[in-house]
């Protein structure tokens, strides 16, 4: 009796030793495969980083600011003029028309200037794009009888300010824009080599916008940050015998105030001229 006893027992063990077995082979099983009616997490792709164009800090794209492509860690960098010579909130529309400053030269002189394409055009419809297109010497010949006369001329201005109020930047301040020509500064020849040509859009015969003011104004203070010696003048007064603008329809004196410069960086005053 004791023998069937333990037969019976080593049947049971081994019976329960194989259950065991497969229920651990069943758990296994199924923890590799994922159940589908348990939520589960979904790891999160890792968020682009980009660069701020004026300082080269790396920050996530959500925190950037961004302005025509360009990323930006603060509104204080995306304002500034950074230390490539680029104003951050203007559009940049790079000129072929350009070329080094002469060693050693820093910028001094800031040259105000007026444009319209087709002369005149600004007062029925908007126009700036044929400056920008003159200054990347993309103007079409065809398009109005004046263009076929300057098509081929290779011009440029570090700035522009349209009606509006939009600053495009065509050249960085350390280089040399072609917006001078032959010119005398006190004596200085050849102004391109030390000057920043800002163009307003618009001629001799009507005003400028407040908008235009307000923008020249900030872009003024930027540059002095960077170039504290800078004098102010009107392409006139350093070419006077080939030249008017920005002639006598620009206000120096509502340009003076509202930049806030001193007398003595106006070498030619602020009266109409």
């Amino acid at each position: 009796m004791f023998k069937w006893l333990l037969l019976f027992a080593g049947v049971g063990l081994l019976y329960l030793w194989i259950k065991g077995k497969k229920q651990a082979e069943l758990n296994t099983g199924n923890a590799s495969k994922p159940n589908q009616n348990k939520p589960h997490k979904v790891a999160a792709a890792p968020e682009a980083m980009v660069q701020c164009q004026c300082c080269k800090v790396h920050l996530p794209e959500s925190e950037a600011l961004i302005f025509e492509d360009r990323f930006y860690c603060s509104k204080e960098h995306l304002q500034a003029l950074d230390s490539q010579g680029w104003v951050g909130d203007a559009r940049w529309r790079i000129s072929p028309n350009q070329d080094v400053r002469p060693e050693q030269v820093q910028p001094d002189l800031a040259v105000i200037h007026h444009i319209s394409l087709p002369p005149g055009e600004f007062r029925n419809q908007s126009s700036s794009h044929h400056i920008v297109d003159f200054f990347q010497n993309k103007l079409d010949p065809n398009g109005h009888p004046y263009f076929a006369q300057i098509a081929d001329q290779k011009v440029s201005s570090h700035f522009l300010i349209t009606r509006s109020g939009e600053l495009i930047q065509f050249v960085s301040t350390h280089d040399k824009a072609w917006h001078a020509g032959k010119s005398n500064f006190q004596g200085r020849e050849k102004c391109n080599d030390f000057s920043i040509g800002i163009e307003l859009e618009g001629d001799g015969d009507t005003s400028f916008e407040d908008a235009q003011y307000l923008v020249l104004a900030k872009l003024i203070k930027k540059l002095l940050s960077t170039y504290p010696l800078l004098q102010f003048a009107g392409h006139s007064d350093i070419a006077p015998d080939r030249k008017t603008d920005p002639g006598i329809s620009f206000d120096w004196k509502k340009f003076q105030k509202e930049t806030a410069i001193s007398i003595e960086k106006l070498p030619f005053g602020i009266s109409a001229r």
